[in-house]
């Protein structure tokens, strides 16, 4: 991967109550604007090698498959589709979620990393647009697990 969009925000929750929202993978649409619902694959729902189908508005989708997992900390996801790497304009994409304990409180740091088909001069053009996104997810993210109502106004209203 050549490129990375990163941003990090504090939980008012203790690791442990951090880690059991973070490890449920199902809450994705709760915080991540733009999605619909969420499918599990078969095969398990957590840990490594559980997959998702992230469902976004107008039908669109794009699988998530976790590469690593370390439990009480984070895991990484490989961004897909089906069986084949990642959709367009990605060669290769992952993202991950990390959690440092910081006394009562948890640090998240999200981090997505990315090569695109286009090469250097795409992903300097689009470098900002992914840092607002993957800011927007963890400033989503935080509201989410600190207040448990959802952040995604596609999700709620079902378009």
């Amino acid at each position: 991967m050549s490129a990375i969009a990163s941003h990090s925000v504090q939980l008012d929750l203790p690791p442990h109550a951090a880690w059991a929202r973070l490890s449920d993978l199902s809450l994705a649409p709760h915080y991540v604007p733009g999605l619909t619902g969420c499918q599990f694959h078969p095969g398990p729902q957590a840990g490594l090698g559980a997959s998702r189908r992230v469902l976004r508005k107008g039908g669109q989708y794009l699988d998530e498959s976790v590469v690593q997992w370390q439990e009480g900390t984070g895991f990484l996801l490989r961004l897909h589709k089906g069986s084949s790497d990642s959709p367009f304009p990605f060669r290769q994409a992952s993202f991950s979620y990390a959690l440092q304990p910081a006394g009562d409180t948890t640090r998240i740091t999200l981090q997505m990393s990315y090569s695109l088909r286009g090469g250097k001069l795409m992903e300097w053009m689009l470098s900002k647009a992914f840092n607002k996104v993957v800011r927007q997810i963890a400033e989503n993210l935080k509201a989410y697990y600190e207040t448990g109502r959802t952040q995604n106004a596609d999700l709620v209203s079902g378009k």
